[in-house]
């Protein structure tokens, strides 16, 4: 078990099924938005993977530039940068592979949530693979309580921008997206949801 946390370090099992899919392959420049501490790439370092990521938490960036360093010392210090997820820095068109695992849900309302999306999808590729995992109300419509507009309280107490299944397929099409999967969503225990949305982008 110890080799194998070492090898994947606390992978999102989803992203893991990516990964046994072959929809993140070698020689894919891998760009992790909203990277934390880098649990989603800790496989990508060792195995030689182009990886990038940004995260608006300083500590996390300073965590994961560490991690990189110790694993994979040939990529760059700056391939890990603070700036928030609306704000990225790397250009059009540059990744082939966008991970955004349990962020956007944090948007505080519909303007930054589109803001956030837009700059996340601004840098993939076309043809490029978006890995994407945030809340949903999605199996529990009657459990939440609305704040504002999207932004809702879970039973669990936390309050975040929910999506749900029309949202998500409205933006696929007003993006250019093509779904690789269909929307999968995770009820834990009655007090959040989970949904993967995992799409190619065409145009």
């Amino acid at each position: 078990m110890s080799d194998l946390r070492e090898q994947f370090g606390d992978i999102d099992i989803y992203v893991f099924d990516q990964l046994l899919r072959r929809r993140i392959a070698p020689g894919m420049r891998v760009l992790d938005v909203g990277c934390g501490s880098g649990r989603n790439i800790v496989y990508l370092l060792r195995s030689g993977y182009e990886v990038f990521g940004v995260d608006a938490d300083p500590n996390a960036v300073q965590a994961v530039r560490q991690l990189a360093a110790r694993v994979a010392p040939h990529l760059p210090a700056d391939n890990f940068r603070v700036e928030p997820i609306e704000g990225i820095t790397f250009p059009e068109a540059f990744a082939d592979v966008v991970i955004s695992s349990a962020v956007l849900h944090f948007a505080r309302d519909d303007a930054q949530f589109m803001a956030m999306l837009e700059g996340t999808w601004r840098v993939l590729k076309r043809g490029g693979f978006f890995f994407c995992r945030l809340a949903s109300s999605i199996g529990m419509e009657h459990e939440v309580t609305s704040i504002a507009g999207r932004r809702c309280r879970l039973p669990d107490g936390s309050d975040r921008y929910l999506v749900d299944a029309a949202f998500l397929m409205q933006l696929t099409r007003d993006l250019g997206g093509e779904l690789l999967d269909p929307l999968k969503t995770t009820i834990v225990q009655n007090q959040r949801c989970m949904t993967t949305w995992v799409m190619r982008k065409v145009a």
